[in-house]
């Protein structure tokens, strides 16, 4: 009997260490690459295209859901089952894994084996990829607890290390030093550590239960008490918040994978990359003659091994050489190549100061569509919103601020207090602070309108909501 494949997607963490193009709210895996794909549609993509898969399974946040349906909606050309598991908060990769586990073992049996993939890693060679991944396969059914180890070229000290003896892992080791980096790449014996795994659902639980019987039970209490939504090619599960928290916040290598005896090890080289700083990032653009890197338009005059990424604006550089300068509308990265590490720095002390440039870009995706802040002063706040659609936004009502929406292009519905009316194009309508409002776009092209909201508060925590049709608290 053959056994049902199901690559499971993890989609957490931050990404601070590319910031500002990731933010808490648009984290790494939705950053996009030269081709405009965007890593997380390339791991959907990576997984959905091997053999034996019936479903893609992603564990994400659930302010991210909205976002990754549409992302995977635009590269899931065969229509593949797709489901999810929807955290509150994070909590780390044990939690996710014991989550998707027991998720899986319920709808598919013990016997499904689970590819836990990375939603922020690059891997380059596909062929490779599915070739590594049938050989795991045959030692999950096995019993075997499956991870994939990279064959290092270089003594890298960001990345956590496995000693393998063939096949067989015999430990897993910190990020080291750079001097026992060296030792590590001379000896043959290390393999870098991809975060990815192969593993039978059933032999996943046992070995919890084993090893960390704290995360399977609190995840298991957790699962009974979650919502879940089923459709046509389509789960949806809810994580509880308040049971979910009692889930150790570990990671999956501490809480299983440096305990089990089960562990076996495949060597691979498969283009692998974590994409890990914009070091990693700026070296999948092509350079010039001086070993600059552009993304946007720039111009240079004496410039060498710099790495410049504007959509937005014009950058002029002059003199300056083995720099990443990384410019967004609202915030601006000038950091030495060597040093791209720390930027995780500047967005702590951002989230650290209630700044909430670590956690919001100027456009902000909901699931109606999108919001781009204008311009903002004392008293005042200029958005231009596009609703997809059949896009409807929440009925709600703001207490300290009024809102003028002025339609571009398209057609919206509004409920404005008791009134209901359709606006067109060059045309208005006035929300007093107090009114229960509802904005929908009822045609079948983008409604654009411009948002000019006055008040004492302008915080987008001023508002309370009646109905939902996304199921938004």
């Amino acid at each position: 009997m053959t056994s049902k494949l199901i690559p499971t997607i993890l989609c957490g963490g931050a990404g601070s260490r590319l910031w500002p193009v990731s933010r808490e709210q648009h984290p790494k895996p939705f950053i996009r690459l030269a081709d405009n794909m965007s890593l997380l549609q390339k791991a959907f993509v990576r997984g959905a295209a091997l053999p034996e898969v019936a479903e893609v399974l992603t564990v994400t946040n659930r302010e991210l859901f909205f976002k990754t349906e549409d992302e995977f909606k635009q590269v899931n050309r065969t229509g593949i089952a797709v489901s999810y598991i929807l955290e509150p908060f994070g909590r780390n990769t044990a939690a996710a894994v014991a989550c998707a586990a027991l998720q899986i073992s319920s709808k598919h049996g013990n016997d499904a084996i689970m590819l836990v993939l990375a939603a922020d890693h690059l891997i380059a060679d596909q062929h490779a990829f599915a070739h590594a991944v049938t050989r795991a396969m045959v030692l999950a059914k096995q019993g075997q607890l499956v991870t994939f180890g990279i064959r290092p070229d270089a003594p890298e000290t960001g990345y956590g290390y496995i000693e393998a003896d063939g096949e067989r892992a015999i430990r897993f080791v910190e990020k080291p030093t750079l001097e026992v980096a060296q030792e590590y790449l001379d000896s043959r014996r290390f393999l870098w550590n991809s975060g990815m795994f192969c593993m039978q659902a059933g032999i996943v639980l046992s070995e919890l239960e084993r090893y960390c019987p704290d995360v399977l039970n609190a995840a298991k209490n957790c699962l009974a008490l979650s919502r879940e939504a089923q459709s046509n090619n389509f789960v949806q599960l809810t994580l509880d918040a308040d049971t979910f928290a009692n889930v150790p916040d570990i990671s999956i290598d501490y809480a299983l994978m440096e305990k089990s005896t089960q562990v076996s090890v495949i060597p691979c080289d498969i283009g692998w990359s974590d994409i890990g700083s914009w070091t990693a990032l700026s070296g999948l653009s092509e350079g010039d003659a001086q070993g600059n890197a552009i993304e946007g338009e720039a111009v240079l005059h004496n410039v060498e091994n710099c790495y410049i990424q504007s959509h937005d604006r014009l950058v002029g550089a002059v003199g300056i050489k083995d720099l990443i300068i990384v410019d967004t509308p609202d915030a601006l990265l000038v950091a030495a190549k060597n040093c791209t590490q720390d930027v995780k720095n500047i967005y702590a002390t951002l989230k650290a100061r209630g700044n909430d440039a670590y956690k919001l870009h100027r456009t902000v995706y909901r699931p109606w569509g999108s919001y781009t802040v204008l311009e903002e002063g004392n008293r005042f706040k200029m958005k231009r919103l596009e609703v997809k659609p059949g896009g409807r936004l929440s009925l709600q009502m703001h207490h300290h601020r009024s809102e003028h929406w002025i339609v571009v292009s398209g057609m919206a519905r509004v409920i404005n207090g008791e009134h209901e009316a359709l606006i067109n194009t060059n045309e208005s309508t006035y929300i007093p602070a107090g009114h229960q409002h509802r904005l929908e776009n009822p045609g079948v092209i983008d409604l654009v309108l411009i948002e000019v909201q006055s008040g004492e508060y302008l915080g987008e925590d001023d508002i309370i909501r009646f109905e939902d049709v996304y199921g938004r608290e």
